[in-house]
């Protein structure tokens, strides 16, 4: 992919899993400035989100270029614009690159972080609505 001026990553603070994914994905190298959003912390961008009909808790979204990619299209695209620098991104790619594997996986790691996040005792992402 083209090299663009921002990336805005809408992802869950709290699941363990949504945090290290973010943090490790080498997006900067490609894109100028990435804007990591936790769901949790309220603020407008996700009471639009859930007022679109993204439902955070089920899944991540990245918007990019005027486009917004939720759950499985997020974790494609975030694929195809990180780097093939280090052995996370490498393989991140290698399986996420494709729509078909990704549309596969994806609810698998959703029911994971669903899991993990019930037994660390965490609530659902709630959302303040925008006035």
């Amino acid at each position: 992919m083209k090299k663009s001026n921002k990336l805005i990553i809408v992802y869950d603070g709290e699941c363990p899993f949504c945090t290290q994914y973010v943090q490790l994905l080498k997006l900067r190298e490609v894109i100028s400035t990435v804007e990591l959003i936790n769901a949790r912390e309220g603020i407008s961008i996700v009471g639009d989100l859930f007022k679109s009909g993204y439902d955070l808790n089920e899944g991540m979204v990245a918007i990019y270029e005027g486009q917004t990619y939720y759950g499985a299209d997020c974790v494609q695209v975030l694929a195809l614009l990180s780097t093939g620098s280090g052995i996370f991104n490498r393989i991140n790619s290698v399986i996420f690159r494709s729509k078909l594997l990704a549309r596969i996986l994806y609810p698998v790691l959703r029911i994971g972080r669903n899991l993990t996040l019930m037994l660390l005792g965490k609530r659902k992402i709630t959302h303040i609505k925008p006035d």
